[in-house]
């Protein structure tokens, strides 16, 4: 199994993780967020990702997020290379939290 892969979670476990307090990390463009995102996520593109890490507490549990998946694991490898070690790749991103019925907001 892949290393990426043991950081990937679901729609439905990633929504567990939220409401257990886990900060929602929004990676996509502008557009696409205001297209509609989650309620509880906070908006960070992928690249301003690296100059703004330092505003995100090591101690929490992330969770990241775009479109498909494939923005938020390149995310998770960056906040992981700087000593993040609790965060998660949404696997499938937005299009599989719609796809589940979850709630979004614009």
């Amino acid at each position: 199994m892949q290393e990426e892969t043991l950081h990937d979670i679901t729609p439905a476990e990633a929504r567990r993780r939220i409401a257990a307090g886990a900060l929602l990390i929004d990676v996509r463009e502008r557009d696409e967020w205001d297209d509609g995102h989650v309620a509880e996520a906070r908006h960070l593109p992928l690249a301003e990702l690296p100059e703004c890490m330092d505003t995100l507490p090591k101690e929490c549990e992330f969770i990241v997020l775009c479109h498909s998946g494939k923005r938020s694991a390149r995310a998770r490898a960056l906040l992981a290379a700087q000593g993040y070690d609790r965060v998660y790749n949404l696997d499938g991103g937005m299009l599989a939290w719609v796809r589940d019925g979850l709630p979004v907001v614009s």
